[in-house]
Order: C-alpha cells, then structure tokens, then sequence
C-alpha cells in the first residue's frame, strides 16, 4: 500500500508543482511549498530513487554555484486516453511529459446492446499492442473524455444525449473488465486538465477553455482546478439560452447557443442562404470569398463572442482558450467574434486575451489520458481511490 502520512502528501504536492509549474531548483520548491530545504532534499531524493525526478540542467545564479533543477521523468509512466463518440473511439497511448507514443482510431456504436464490452474490447486490445515493448513506461491507467455529463471522475456514471448514454456506469464496467485504474469526465473537463499540466495553466490558475465544432463546450478552471459543479455537468456552455424562439437544438430546447454556433447551426444558417454545403466545403467557400458562406460564421462568431463575453463577465478568469474542430476555420470567425465580445465585456476585463490552439484529431484522447497523468500531481486528491491506485502503480507498489 502506498503511504498516507504527510510525508507521502508532501510528495504529491511536490509532484504537483513540477507537473503544473516545470522544472526548479530545490531551493525554489522549499520556498513555493514553505518547506524546510532538508525535507526538500530528503523527499526529492525518495523521488528520485523512484525513477519519478532527475536532475536536469544548472540553473545560472546571480551569485555562488548555479542551482541544479528537478523536473519529471516521463519515462516513468503513461496513461491511455479514450475519446468517445457517437461514431467512433480515438486512443492514445501518452507518457508522464506529455509526449504521445501511439495513436488509433477504431469504429464503435454507442448505441448497441454490447456497447460497453465494445469499448471495453477495444481500449484492452490497445493496452496489449502498446505494452508489447518491455522498454515501454508502465502503464498508469486509463483515461476516458464523453460528450455528456459524468458523476464524478472515480465513480464514473455517465449522461450522455449525443450518445444515447443515460446513467451510463461506464468506469465500474471498464475497471471491472480492464483490472486498471479507470478515470472518466466530460470531454471539455478533460481537455482542461491537459491545459492545466501541460497547456496556459502552467502559467493562468484561472482560465476558460472554451470548445467549438460539432458542439459547443467549456471548462472552467477556477485556482486550479477544474469547476465540476453539484452533479459534474458545469461546463455546458453550448445550452447557454440565445433566443427562445430560435431553432431546436439537440437537448430538445429551442434557441441554445450550440444551435446557432454547433456544426449542424452553420449548415442550417447555409442552408437559409441557399447555400448548400457540408462543412469542409461550407469554409473552403468561405476563405475563397463565397458572401453567403462568409456571413454564416460572421454571424455565428458575433453569437459565440456575445455568450462567451458573458461567461467571462461571470467567472472573470485571467485567458480564454479556443479549441476544437472548429478552430480549422477560426479567421472566419475571428473579426466578428472579437468585436462582439469586447463590446459585451465589463469595463476593466475588455483586455482579456483569447488564444486559438492548434487542433488534431487526437487531441480529445490526449485530454482523456491528461486525466490520469495529472493524477500524481493532485494533493486535493480529486480523483478518490482511483488517484490512489494510479500513484500505487506510478512508484510501482502493489495496491
């Protein structure tokens, strides 16, 4: 068993400040985390010893011997990330740094009677490719990012209308069938904590991500951590009330912001300019100079920069970070977004600045896995016994 004294939790929070801030010297660790430089000492060599830190280059000094930095060893460990969708599955196999090893996509019916042995058979034929190698980190457990709410990461029942999902117990069935720690969370959550380990959190504990595509998401990532609400479906951002007498969007509600601004908005509102294109070609009019093309994504950034202005007004975090699909197509809806959401935000936050991140079809999975890897890192201890049984495997205890 892994140890629950206060030197085990002091550990942890080391863990934390390296995975969230990078590397530091031992005496920037003492100071951040208001510990003595001998504990500081004796815990990192523990950690050391476990192969979970090393030395890395000699920080230059303003007097004296350079300081030697600490950081992690991604080689330490991996976790699996699974995204979920109504189509199909994309995994990815992600060291303890971040660095994807492997990638797959496989094909997957949310909605069949055998849909969880489905996902269960596909995440494990994973796990045995991508542990063949005897050089390959151990594996840490397994991450799964959903289009719907979740109850809370460890217990892992799942709502999911997009999927057809309701009371879905999908992290019982898969760490039943996987023997392996199992962590789930909202898709947009789970992006969030990758931001936080190895994204803008390293340097904003208070940000907005903010997702585009398909569907409309956010996370809000409040001193830290990610804001989950009562019942773990804060975030659903794309539910937002735009007009109530607008059109009938996926929860069965009229006017939600992801009916305007969602995939299936932007080809209804083409469509209404007789235009009629799928999405793909819907931009490449757009960037090509098509007017009825240009004006659906100005008129759907005008709509997104108003409601985010508001969430901004609400949470007030220090960035605001774009990703998604959708982001292929932002310098279309850049200009109008912009404008529509300064002219909304409260005097003072007008400033605030928006970044767009590059995106890739992996980039879901790479989010499931970050839930596992930022683990290590949680002295809050979020993640419940599933937390503790990712640390147990990380310094190679038996659980």
């Amino acid at each position: 068993m892994v140890s629950t004294d206060r030197g085990d939790l002091t550990r942890t929070a080391i863990l934390a400040l390296l995975g969230t801030v990078g590397p530091l010297s031992r005496s920037e660790i003492a100071r951040r985390l208001d510990l003595s430089p001998a504990t500081v000492t004796q815990l990192t060599r523990e950690l050391m010893g476990h192969g979970m830190l090393e030395e890395l280059d000699l920080k230059p000094s303003r007097g004296g011997r350079p300081a030697v930095r600490l950081g992690l060893v991604g080689s330490a460990g991996r976790a699996l990330g699974v995204k979920v969708t109504a189509k199909h599955l994309v995994l990815v196999d992600v060291r303890l740094d971040g660095e994807v090893l492997g990638s797959w996509e496989r094909p997957f019916d949310p909605s069949a009677p055998d849909a969880l042995d489905s996902l269960a058979g596909a995440i494990s034929a994973v796990v045995a490719e991508s542990s063949a190698d005897e050089r390959t980190p151990p594996l840490l457990g397994i991450g799964v990012g959903v289009p719907g709410s979740v109850d809370d990461q460890a217990a892992g029942t799942v709502n999911a209308p997009t999927l057809g999902w309701r009371a879905m117990a999908v992290g019982d069935w898969l760490r039943r069938r996987l023997e392996l720690p199992v962590l789930v969370e909202n898709d947009v959550n789970a992006l969030a904590a990758a931001e936080r380990l190895y994204g803008r959190g390293r340097t904003h504990r208070d940000f907005l991500v903010v997702t585009i595509g398909r569907g409309v998401g956010a996370a809000i990532v409040a001193d830290g951590r990610v804001y989950r609400g009562a019942r773990g479906g804060a975030g659903e951002f794309g539910h937002l009330p735009v007009d109530p007498g607008g059109p009938v969007c996926g929860c069965g509600a009229r006017g939600c912001l992801e009916a305007y601004v969602g995939a299936a908005g932007l080809l209804a509102a083409a469509r209404a300019k007789n235009v009629h294109l799928d999405l793909p070609a819907l931009g490449r009019a757009a960037a090509g100079g098509d007017a009825g093309a240009r004006e659906v994504f100005a008129e759907a950034g005008a709509i997104l920069g108003r409601a985010t202005a508001g969430l901004i007004n609400v949470v007030d975090p220090e960035v605001v970070v774009v990703l998604g699909e959708g982001t292929a197509d932002w310098p279309l809806w850049r200009a109008s977004f912009d404008a529509a959401l300064r002219a909304q935000l409260y005097p003072g936050r007008r400033d605030i600045s928006v970044e767009v991140e590059s995106w890739d079809d992996t980039s879901w999975a790479q989010g499931a896995a970050a839930l596992v890897l930022a683990t290590p890192f949680d002295a809050a201890g979020a993640a419940g016994e599933q937390g503790r049984l990712v640390r147990a495997r990380l310094i190679g205890a038996t659980p």
